[in-house]
C-alpha cells in the first residue's frame, strides 16, 4: 500500500506539468506578409504651353480719321478764327442767304457764307451739328475776318449763338474743341493761332462767355483700341491751292 502511495506522489509532477503546459500553450500565430507595393507608370510631365490661352490684344493709340478732309487741292492753312453768329437762331442755309445779300469793299457780291465750318445749337442745326461749307469742300479763302491774312490762310469756324449773353452749350463746346483739335493736328496749325475774331479785328466776337483759350489749346486726341495691320507708308503728295 505505501509502494501504491510514493509511486502516485511520483507521478504528480509529471501530470501538473503537462496539466501545465496545455493550459498555456497559445495557438500557433500566422504572420501575414506585407502586400506587395503596387507599382505605378512613371508620369510625364506635361509641356508648359509657350502662349497663355487667353491673351489681351495690346493697346495703342490710333489716330482718329479727319471726317472733313476735303478732296480739293489743300490750301495753304496758318490759322483758325473763331466766330458767333450773335444769333438765337442759325444755319448754314440762313447764314449763305444773309451773306449773299453783302458786297465788298469794291461793291461785289460775296459769294455766300464766308466761314468754313458751322456749329449748331439746336436752333435751326442740330445742336454741336459741325458742318463744312463749300468754302471748306472747295478749299476756298474766306469771308470772315475782316483782314486779307487771315481770310486767305485763315479757317473761318462760326458757333450759332450769342455768347455775350451766355455761354455756348456743352454739345457745342466739345464739338469746336474736337473740330478745332484735329484741324490743328492735321494742318500743323500752331495753337497760338487759334484766335478769336476779337484778336483780329476791332470786335466782340466771339463773345465774352466764349472760353478762347481752352479751345484754343484743344488737343487732337487718340483713340485707344487694338493694335491694327499696319500698311506701308504710301508716299503723300501735296500741292498747294493757287491763289
Amino acid at each position: 500500500m505505501k509502494g501504491t502511495i510514493m509511486c502516485c506522489v511520483a507521478m504528480l509532477p509529471a501530470l501538473e506539468i503537462a496539466g501545465c503546459t496545455q493550459r498555456t500553450s497559445l495557438p500557433p500565430v500566422t504572420i501575414n506578409s506585407p502586400r506587395p507595393i503596387p507599382q505605378y507608370p512613371a508620369q510625364v510631365a506635361k509641356p508648359t504651353p509657350q502662349t497663355p490661352l487667353f491673351t489681351t490684344p495690346p493697346m495703342v493709340a490710333i489716330e482718329p480719321p479727319n471726317p472733313w478732309k476735303p478732296e480739293a487741292e489743300l490750301r495753304d492753312w496758318k490759322y483758325i478764327v473763331i466766330h458767333h453768329t450773335a444769333s438765337t437762331t442759325g444755319s448754314v442755309e440762313s447764314i449763305h442767304d444773309l451773306h449773299s445779300k453783302k458786297k465788298d469793299k469794291s461793291g461785289n457780291s460775296w459769294l455766300g457764307i464766308g466761314y468754313h465750318f458751322v456749329i449748331g445749337n439746336g436752333n435751326g442745326m442740330p445742336d454741336g451739328d459741325i458742318e463744312p461749307t463749300f468754302r471748306w469742300r472747295e478749299q476756298m479763302h474766306g469771308a470772315h475776318a475782316g483782314a486779307k491774312e487771315f481770310n486767305q490762310k485763315g479757317i473761318g469756324v462760326c458757333l450759332v449763338g450769342n455768347f455775350e449773353k451766355k455761354p455756348p452749350t456743352e454739345a457745342q463746346l466739345v464739338a469746336v474743341k474736337k473740330l478745332v483739335g484735329i484741324l490743328k493736328a492735321e494742318y500743323k496749325i500752331a495753337g497760338e493761332n487759334v484766335q478769336g475774331h476779337r484778336d483780329v479785328k476791332a470786335t466782340a466776337c466771339p463773345g465774352k462767355y466764349f472760353p478762347m483759350s481752352e479751345v484754343a489749346a484743344a488737343v487732337d486726341l487718340p483713340v485707344f483700341g487694338a493694335i491694327s495691320p499696319q500698311k506701308p507708308d504710301q508716299p503723300r503728295i501735296i500741292e498747294l491751292a493757287q491763289e
